[in-house]
């Protein structure tokens, strides 16, 4: 029998109907299963398994529900495209920044805290301006730059206020200098599937293509390929969105993304990402 492949999803966004459309060109044995309809029995892992197939592509817009739901289905021997481990330190800034790190990859100097007045310590010792960021999130929520010591200072006091306590867990880099763009690569296994640079909105300094920024091809090569590939298997290899900046003593990694929006890539690089995608899983299915 041919393998099977299912696909976890909470919302369906271009990329998942693309991911639908890719298997289904290739007659694969594909199921797309929406986590939020789901009930599953932990105490007996097999009553839920032929679900799922072989492979299981997670793909939810919430981390906490793909991290769990991956979990699982791990545990029912389901192979999920990214596992647990991945998505993990994928998910967690500041785990990916050791991960990286401890790998010798340059990446933004980075001071955790967990006050207010270690942050503030924390920002002086980096100097202005800095960034701070919340440990959990995309798209560029809740960053914001520390320009100054009375609006850094007001900046911990509103995230002190917040109430929950990932906001306590104080998570600050330096602003990196650099052109008004990153560079977004897709990484698929161990081959790099498509590249491109990031620009800015028009008055927002944050390179999200979700907050109006645009994509432009760009092949990536030398030492930066290295890099990419380098920063994908550190943190478990998968699918994986890497993300590099251009600074004056090079290029730095900066995040590495589990579950990676790739509706930009595919559009400025004309790639077959979601073909990509699927033929990954279908590798990983019959092994």
């Amino acid at each position: 029998m041919p393998p099977s492949i299912s696909l976890l999803y909470d919302r369906i966004r271009v990329e998942e109907k693309e991911l639908i459309n890719a298997a289904q060109k290739r007659g694969v044995d594909f199921r797309a299963v929406d986590a939020k309809e789901l009930h599953l029995t932990i105490t007996d892992p097999g009553k839920d398994r032929e679900l799922f197939g072989e492979v299981a592509l997670e793909r939810c817009v919430s981390h906490f529900r793909g991290l769990h739901v991956t979990a699982i289905l791990e545990n029912m021997g389901v192979s999920v495209i990214n596992p647990h481990k991945v998505a993990s330190i994928c998910g967690n800034k500041l785990l990916c920044s050791m991960s990286l790190a401890k790998a010798g990859i340059p990446t933004p100097k980075t001071i955790v805290a967990f006050t207010k007045e270690e942050a503030m310590t924390a920002v002086e010792e980096i100097g202005y301006p800095a960034v701070i960021k919340p440990v959990f999130g995309s798209w560029g929520r809740l960053i914001a730059p520390l320009k100054d010591r009375e609006t850094t200072q007001a900046i911990l006091e509103d995230r002190e206020e917040m109430g929950n306590p990932l906001y306590q867990i104080y998570y600050i880099q330096e602003m990196v200098k650099r052109p008004p763009r990153d560079i977004r690569t897709v990484v698929v296994g161990d081959l790099i599937a498509a590249s491109i640079f990031r620009y800015s909105a028009p008055d927002d300094w944050r390179t999200n293509i979700a907050r109006g920024g645009h994509a432009e091809a760009f092949p990536v090569s030398g030492d930066l390929r290295e890099m990419i590939l380098k920063a994908a298997e550190v943190v478990g290899g998968g699918v994986l969105g890497v993300d590099a900046m251009e600074t004056e003593n090079g290029f730095v990694i900066h995040e590495v993304n589990s579950t990676v929006e790739f509706k930009g890539a595919m559009s400025a690089s004309e790639v077959d990402i979601p073909g990509k995608i699927i033929e990954y899983a279908l590798s990983l299915a019959k092994r």
